[in-house]
């Protein structure tokens, strides 16, 4: 393998391009690609190919942030933080991180296990009583349904697994749900407190029997309110006195003061191939009411606004083995537990199980795409995506605001880019 060899004027202009704006906020260490076994050449590659996609007219703008042995080698911005209004996208902007919300809420219930307040494998209903004795409803043939009782308590191990029955209220009961005026992961506008909106979800009949299935839904809501009840603090509060300003990780909230109101990326959806600016108000593809809504309902489950600086911090804290900057937040060996299959062959996605909070990749070759057995991510309700790589000691973030995406194949060029330019 040829290595690159540097004079000082071209290493300097090579951190000018590729490192440059992470000095503006609280920082991870930099380096220029080469020191970190990335090529600068390769890397190329993939910020053209991001700068198309907004030539294009497919995205608005984008943030990607890429760190390799705990130094980000590669932070660009791309496009308009707001196309009408020809506002650049800055690095510092800050996104709408919806289901990337869930990691964070499930990093404060290990963090509540190691200080001994609860275990994984208590019933919910020890923290939250209306959880007790729940529903299920199962569908007839023919249609229609029959609700029967749950056949044994929903664990907190089972809602940081998603298999606790619980959806986004589409199931066989929908009806009730949409009744019940709770279904879909957007929460901003509530003007209740969250406890509240799951005291009334608690009553409402499951899509499967607790722990028989994997079902995407409200299990990290119903965690914040066990936060909440384990913890004597609003979840707000814990997270932030808890994990962000420990981290650093000083423009993640779940309202936006109004003096970085300016910093908020525009929601655009796809549209016959372009975007279009979505709605005001009134739907979770609006731009949403994170700045002037009623500012109640911590989501767990969706909540937050984030900057990718902030959260590259929580997921070097995470690829740490739980520290970051001399600050513990869990142990190595609770992140090797989260990070870690718990499905026991409940079906998911090929090549992959689930942890406490993350998928987490078992077969590369099933799963065909880069990447390690071992990585570990998520992603967001806005088209926005990440991964921890511990075999490449690597961390990607990639914030966009597009919902919907209308099948753009931005993720997986990202992907294979990224990966491309891995030289050692």
């Amino acid at each position: 393998m040829t290595s690159r060899r540097f004079q000082p004027v071209a290493l300097l202009l090579t951190l000018a391009l590729y490192a440059a704006p992470i000095f503006a906020a609280e920082k991870l260490p930099v380096a220029v690609p080469e020191a970190v076994g990335l090529s600068g050449e390769r890397l190329d590659r993939l910020t053209q190919t991001m700068q198309q996609y907004v030539d294009n007219g497919q995205l608005s703008g984008s943030v990607v942030l890429v760190a390799r042995h705990g130094q980000v080698a590669y932070f660009r911005a791309f496009g308009q933080r707001d196309v009408e209004a020809k506002s650049p996208m800055a690095d510092d902007a800050i996104f709408r991180i919806a289901s990337q919300t869930k990691a964070l809420v499930s990093t404060a219930i290990l963090m509540l296990q190691e200080e001994g307040k609860l275990l994984i494998s208590d019933p919910a209903g020890r923290y939250l009583p209306e959880f007790e004795n729940t529903k299920v409803a199962v569908a007839k043939q023919g249609g229609g349904y029959d609700i029967v009782d749950a056949v044994r308590p929903i664990t907190i191990r089972q809602l940081l697994t998603h298999t606790s029955g619980s959806s986004y209220g589409h199931g066989p009961a929908a009806d009730k749900w949409k009744a019940a005026g709770i279904q879909d992961w957007y929460f901003a506008h509530r003007d209740e407190p969250i406890r509240k909106t799951i005291a009334r979800l608690a009553a409402l009949p499951f899509d499967a029997q607790p722990g028989e299935k994997y079902i995407y839904g409200y299990n990290t809501d119903i965690l914040g309110a066990v936060v909440e009840a384990a913890s004597g603090q609003p979840l707000d509060v814990f997270l932030r006195t808890r994990i962000f300003e420990p981290l650093k990780m000083q423009d993640t909230h779940f309202y936006l003061p109004n003096d970085k109101r300016n910093r908020l990326a525009t929601v655009y959806s796809a549209k016959n191939g372009k975007i279009a600016r979505a709605p005001t108000e009134g739907t979770m593809q609006s731009q949403g009411a994170y700045v002037d809504g009623p500012r109640k309902s911590f989501s767990g489950g969706a909540g937050l606004l984030s900057t990718a600086t902030d959260y590259a911090r929580f997921l070097q804290m995470m690829l740490n083995g739980g520290e970051l900057d001399g600050t513990r937040l869990l142990s190595p060996k609770t992140v090797e537990l989260m990070t870690t299959d718990h499905l026991q062959g409940l079906e998911f996605r090929p090549g992959q199980g689930f942890g406490l909070g993350f998928s987490v990749v078992k077969d590369l070759g099933e799963r065909g795409l880069h990447g390690s057995v071992g990585e570990y991510g998520w992603g967001g309700a806005y088209h926005s995506t990440y991964w921890v790589d511990p075999a490449e000691d690597m961390v990607v973030v990639y914030f966009t605001q597009l919902l919907p995406a209308g099948g753009l194949d931005d993720h997986g060029k990202l992907r294979a880019l990224i990966y491309q330019a891995i030289v050692d």
